[in-house]
């Protein structure tokens, strides 16, 4: 295929599947470095591509726009670009990539109600939302533009973002290291309980680590992690709504060890090769499962039973016959709890945790 002038990579859903296509751009950057990527995303995730070197614009829609901002969205894009790529099957993902691309091609569904979208591109990837990683899903576009792989989900920061990161810290990082803790998934769904929290960070304390706790300055959040914090061990460093992405991520980096939920923040742990536990419940592992650092396979790293390890990455799934029922919560709403994580003891956590502690000790001592 003949190198593109410019090119438009769809991804209009959540922050993590933002995230999660960030390898197949960096693919197409690698292989054409002359190329000019543009990313079309909702407005509310657009930040975690801001420090992303592969990519010279980010284009922004809000979630629901209205009748006025899509059509200006419309004209904006109409055929401005060689290549338009949509990692999505949903039809608005489908339509932006008709109206961009000269030539365009996405992920659909292979079921005889997407026949009309596939009219619309110029070729298609049958979408596998169960049996196939977010990542290996987006990278199959590549096989259209014989373009080889880059497995790597890319996270960047500058100076500024580390200085920022440093003055919060107020010690330095070599006098008193730290760990990571995420608590606060967006959906109730994902959510451990704070007890569990509050166990796990004062072990966390006893083997001489400072707790820094992240979120977004999502007001809900906040106020979930004003109230977690009051259980935490002095010295605590409550960092919910003060960083950035790109901060968070350099946070992240030179922590000790990292644990969270099923979130993007947990993704970009996994990516940048700190030592991570991700707790995860009813979500797929197969589809969802953090990508591990230097994971560089054309196979899904995780199953979708069990507990597991790969790479620097602890993926603990909670217990029950059940999981993954890949529902929404033991109700089937975001709202509703999941029994299997609610249920989840911290004692499991915390064995893990000095596992992988003692096991980066070994590493950074041989």
């Amino acid at each position: 295929m003949t190198p593109p002038q410019r090119l438009l990579v769809i991804a209009t859903r959540r922050l993590g599947d933002v995230f999660l296509t960030t390898p197949l751009i960096h693919s197409i950057k690698r292989h054409w470095p002359s190329v000019s990527i543009h990313v079309l995303v909702f407005a509310s995730t657009a930040e975690i591509l801001r420090r992303n070197r592969d990519i010279d614009k980010i284009i922004e829609i809000a979630e629901r726009p209205s009748l006025k901002e899509q059509l200006a969205l419309l004209f904006r894009i109409a055929r401005r670009y060689d290549i338009a790529l949509s990692t999505l099957p949903g039809d608005r993902p489908t339509i932006y990539a008709w109206v961009a691309g000269k030539w365009r091609a996405g992920l659909l569904d292979a079921s005889t109600k997407s026949k009309w979208k596939r009219r619309l591109l110029s070729r298609w990837v049958e979408f596998d939302n169960l049996d196939t990683h977010t990542v290996l899903m987006g990278l199959r576009l590549l096989d259209l533009l014989t373009v080889p792989r880059s497995y790597t989900p890319v996270i960047a920061w500058n100076t500024n973002d580390a200085d920022f990161v440093h003055r919060l810290l107020s010690v330095p990082i070599s006098e008193k290291p730290y760990a990571v803790i995420h608590a606060y998934p967006k959906y109730n769904y994902k959510m451990w309980r704070p007890e569990a929290w509050e166990a796990l960070a004062q072990w966390l304390m006893l083997q001489g680590l400072r707790v820094v706790l992240t979120g977004s300055n999502d007001a809900t959040e906040i106020d979930y992690l004003m109230r977690v914090a009051c259980r935490m061990p002095s010295g605590t460093i409550n960092a919910g709504g003060k960083l950035t992405l790109s901060q968070s991520a350099y946070l992240i980096k030179r922590a000790r060890i990292y644990i969270g939920p099923d979130t993007a923040l947990t993704h970009i742990a996994a990516a940048i090769g700190t030592p991570t536990i991700a707790l995860f419940g009813p979500s797929n592992p197969v589809k969802w499962g953090p990508w591990p650092n230097g994971f560089n396979e054309n196979r899904n790293p995780w199953t979708r039973l069990g507990s597991q390890v790969v790479g620097n990455v602890s993926l603990i799934q909670g217990r029950g016959a059940c999981v993954p029922c890949l529902q929404e919560g033991c109700d089937r709403t975001t709202d509703s709890f999941s029994d299997c994580l609610q249920l989840l003891p911290a004692q499991t956590v915390i064995t893990l945790a000095g596992e992988m502690l003692t096991d980066a000790t070994t590493r950074s001592t041989q």
